[in-house]
């Protein structure tokens, strides 16, 4: 037996290879060893570099299983089995079909990885033809008669600046994949009725459902409320709006979209959808977690241009390339050559509208980033990577990275592009940057918070002070008793070891340990103080090799800027600094068709290589009318927001792994719209809100056959219902129990967050950062939650729990998951409890009785009337609440005016410990507590909670 398949095998073996012999031989065979050979070319050969050369081919030093399937030989010859891979022929008896077929092995290991049914088919197909193996020249000649046809039954070949190989600049992609790149459709509409309702009815007829009916006035007011300021309307807002409603209802509509429109918390509401996806936070995150402390000034901005309406491609340009149209704007005015010019951006001294240009600019310092513990060109990469994708996924919906080490393996985006978009920012510097405050800017609380930074500050100076004089002291005992002159530490800085006193004389650990904080607590407190300078957290132009080594710590604009040093880029194979590739200039995305620079010779997706104008080229590259991918992103996004979906529904990631647009012809409509409405984002509001889509019931009468053959509403049959973000809780919470602060901009604020979190250590690089203490009054905590402090290292852990995203990462949309701590947090957090008991005093001091109480509750958390049987329910409730609450003594709540902390020190390896001062606790007004109030107010309290846990509240239907 053994014998017998053993001269099997050779018989196999003799067979495949006189067929190799013959597979090997003409590079121009027979019609069917032409098939084979394009085949193979076409076919099998991307299909084993996508799926095999990676772990066996690519690194000849690392090949896994010794099989190496770069060659017909290796296949042949097999890998640490013995048995060829291949059996010339014969795909049943092939072990490389079996194991892509996941019959014994499985080959790619990872699901996602797995060969499709055809490419199975066209790897078998090729056995069985002999396994052609074309020379390198015969492939290349079968690959460019294929990429004559640019379109045929495998797909598209789509025209860029060219991958990294021939196989990948001529790949063919599905039509359907390539949706986001095409030029927006022309789409005509009838006449008569809503554009929105015939795309979306239209679908829904051909599905054969009706649209859901209109949702009645209460659900419309707090819907339109909500999606357009982020705050429930008030009991007498809903009053008016249904006595106007009965009266002329498209007219009521239109008026309370108008008037909503108006009001300064849209901008509020609106902006904070932007700073999700540019990730704002008021700290640089990683190890030391810097404050960025004008960070504040371009969150305003963002929400000054929502309520101006400013024009989105404005919008775009100034944010991108604000520093570039105010460089323009000071040459246009002063007439200064480049180092008059630099040395206005010294001064700050700019316009008002300068100052606004340069402010936008903090865009492109939302990301996190830190280079302590890296090196300089690495920490530079690190800035310029998160840069490109953060450009790509905020205005393009690109995710960027996919295509840093490789060229995509869905889309038409070469590497290629990816470092030419690279080099658009090669010159981009980061810098705290002077300049004016704007008049419209909200500049109350900056003396009361500068005195309390200062009264910080002066804590840790002088307890730094204190360790120093013990140290010096000592060190002039040291000079003292060798008869030497006593130096000052800076003049024996450079004395060698022995010719001065140690480093830390008279200093026990727990003094060195002491140090070490108090110096960095100094620094801390000093940068804070900025918060109140006219500075912003900007960019300037410059080249690496112009700027040197820089630190995150204090970053400033050079003394002198060389603008003759041009930045040059690569790139960079594999993604790697060690591993530099063609040079490249800087660029645009080739697959977007849409040209740069079309006057240009050479290229016509190359930007200018001038420093100057890189970006502003770039910005508005993005907000050409004609780019389509730009202008569908942002629309999809508006879209999103009103309809608690998108139409595409990955609005970061338009490519071929993104879900596809449910109704590609009605974005592109609402795309040539925004446009043509001159980009403006009231304007798209309105025509939204004004269709019939919009106002639908969130109930649908063939609901169970919808959920059956459209679960996510692809349809869009009826309203999706939506839980309400983090912020939306807090802030109508506050605005029910009267305590919002409607304020508009300014310094950030500190909210109450729960104690154990803010008083827990939080660990910096060598040291522990200072403990969050919360603004010292209700009126100054309880502004809206946009304004609150954003750290990236210690989240608010009722924000993070409904689902505040991770400053971190741009957030495309909400995670609006349930979790059970929720509910905990509902019932039981500080916050839940603070609010119920100030709502239960506000019902307290406007009505009398407890049944006009109950009925107002109602009122305010749910824009409705309380039946009778809520009344009955509630009245018994607070009943037996008020007896319970009797019988119990609420303690007060205790504000640590210190705390000690206890570090390890670095050294010597041992604790010690050290005294922090929390003065914001010295004369702090906290919110009415549970010991503050009697328990009436108490038993009331648990009633205003139980509402605040409903899904009436929390939810918008």
């Amino acid at each position: 037996m053994v014998v017998r398949n053993f001269w099997n095998r050779m018989t196999l073996v003799v067979t495949s290879l006189l067929l190799l012999s013959g597979s090997l031989c003409a590079d121009v065979p027979s019609e069917g060893n032409e098939k084979a050979a394009r085949l193979f070319t076409l076919k099998v050969l991307p299909t084993l570099k996508a799926k095999c050369f990676g772990c066996h081919g690519d690194d000849p030093e690392a090949i896994k299983g010794e099989l190496d399937v770069r060659t017909l030989e290796g296949l042949l010859r097999g890998g640490e089995s013995g048995e060829p891979s291949i059996v010339v022929g014969h795909p049943e008896e092939s072990s490389l079909v079996s194991a892509i077929k996941w019959d014994l092995l499985e080959m790619p290991p990872k699901e996602n990885d797995r060969l499709t049914e055809k490419q199975i088919e066209q790897v078998e197909e090729w056995i069985r033809f002999g396994a052609p193996w074309p020379s390198l020249e015969e492939q290349r000649r079968i690959r460019d008669e294929e990429a004559k046809v640019i379109e045929n039954e495998d797909g598209l070949i789509v025209k860029t600046s060219g991958g990294l190989s021939d196989e990948w600049t001529t790949r063919r992609y599905a039509p359907d994949d390539l949706w986001a790149f095409r030029p927006l459709a022309e789409v005509t509409v009838p006449e008569n009725g809503h554009p929105v309702d015939y795309f979306i009815q239209r679908k829904l007829k051909s599905a054969g459902f009706p649209p859901a009916a209109q949702a009645d006035p209460e659900t419309l007011i707090r819907r339109a409320t909500l999606d357009l300021i982020g705050l429930a309307p008030t009991p007498q807002e809903i009053a008016q709006f249904k006595q106007e409603w009965n009266q002329d209802s498209e007219q009521a509509w239109s008026n309370l979209i108008d008037r909503l429109l108006e009001s300064p918390h849209y901008g509020e509401r609106w902006g904070q959808h932007w700073l999700d996806v540019v990730r704002y936070a008021d700290t640089g995150g990683y190890a030391n977690d810097y404050e960025r402390s004008n960070a504040w000034r371009y969150r305003d901005y963002v929400i000054r241009s929502f309520n101006n309406d400013k024009p989105y491609n404005q919008f775009v340009v100034e944010q991108l390339a604000g520093d570039e149209l105010a460089d323009a704007s000071v040459r246009e005015r002063t007439g200064v050559d480049e180092n008059g010019l630099h040395q206005i951006r010294l001064k700050g001294d700019y316009t008002q509208e300068e100052s606004e240009w340069l402010v936008a600019t903090g865009f492109l310092r939302m990301g996190p980033w830190d280079n302590a513990m890296v090196l300089q060109p690495e920490a530079r990469q690190i800035y310029l990577d998160d840069l490109v994708n953060s450009v790509g996924q905020s205005f393009l919906s690109t995710t960027m990275r996919c295509f840093k080490c490789h060229d995509h393996k869905f889309d038409p985006l070469p590497t290629r592009d990816y470092y030419r978009m690279y080099a658009a920012f090669a010159g981009t510097q980061m810098a705290e940057r002077p300049a004016p405050f704007l008049d419209s800017e909200n500049r109350d609380g900056f003396e009361e918070g500068k005195r309390h930074v200062e009264k910080m500050l002066q804590f840790a100076t002088e307890e730094k002070n204190r360790i120093l004089a013990k140290q010096e002291a000592a060190a002039k005992a040291w000079f003292d008793e060798r008869g030497l002159k006593y130096l000052t530490p800076q003049e024996r800085k450079e004395l060698p070891d022995e010719e001065k006193p140690p480093r830390h004389v008279g200093l026990d650990h727990v003094d060195e340990g002491q140090l070490k904080v108090r110096e960095q607590d100094e620094w801390i407190w000093t940068r804070r103080l900025e918060r109140y300078e006219p500075m912003v957290q900007s960019v300037f132009n410059a080249s690496d090799e112009d700027v040197g080594n820089r630190f995150a710590r204090k970053l400033r604009l050079k003394n002198k800027v060389d603008q003759k040093l041009i930045p040059t880029s690569t790139i960079l194979l594999g993604g790697g600094l060690s591993a530099p590739g063609d040079e490249v200039l800087p660029g645009v995305l080739s697959a977007v068709g849409l040209e740069a620079n079309p006057s240009s010779s050479v290229d016509p997706y190359l930007l200018d290589s001038q420093l100057e104008r890189r970006r502003l080229g770039l910005a508005k590259w993005i907000v050409h009318p004609e780019n389509a991918l730009a202008v569908r992103s942002i629309v999809n996004r508006i879209w999103q927001h009103h309809f608690a979906k998108p139409i595409a529904a990955n609005p970061n990631n338009f490519g071929a792994k993104g879900g596809r647009p449910t109704h590609p012809e009605l974005l592109d409509w609402l795309a040539n719209e925004f446009v043509q409405r001159g980009w403006s984002f009231k304007e798209m509001h309105r025509l939204l809100m004004n269709s019939e889509t919009y106002r639908q019931a969130s109930y649908h009468p063939q609901v169970e056959e919808l959920q059956t053959i459209d679960p996510n509403n692809d349809l869009f049959a009826y309203a999706n219902s939506r839980r309400l973000t983090a912020e939306e809780i807090r802030d109508s919470i506050l605005a029910i129990t009267g305590e919002l602060n409607r304020d508009v901009g300014g310094l950030p604020v500190m909210p109450e967050m729960n104690m154990e979190v803010a008083l827990q250590p939080r660990m910096i690089q060598f040291s522990l950062a200072p403990t969050y203490q919360p603004s010292p009054t209700p009126e100054m905590r309880n502004r809206r939650t946009i304004y609150a402090y954003r750290v990236r290292g210690q989240a608010d852990p009722f924000l993070e729990l409904f689902n505040q995203p991770n400053p971190n990462d741009s957030c495309e949309a909400r995670d609006s998951a349930a979790v059970t701590p929720q509910a905990f947090t509902l019932l039981n957090s500080d916050m839940m409890i603070d609010r119920s008991i100030a709502l239960a005093l506000r019902l307290q001091r406007e009505n009398d009785s407890i049944e006009d109480q109950v009925r107002q509750a109602f009122e305010l958390c749910y824009g409705r009337q309380a039946t009778s049987e809520d009344v009955e329910q509630m009245v018994g409730y607070v009943s037996a609440m008020r007896e319970y609450h009797q019988k119990v003594d609420p303690q007060p709540a205790d504000y640590p005016t210190e705390i000690t902390r206890s570090l390890v020190e670095e050294f010597s390896g041992k604790p010690f410990e050290y005294q922090e001062i929390l003065p914001v606790f010295e004369k702090y007004q906290s919110d009415p507590k549970a010991a503050d109030v009697d328990a009436n107010v108490r038993a009331l309290a648990d009633m205003c909670l139980l509402l605040l846990n409903s899904n009436e509240f929390l939810f918008v239907y």
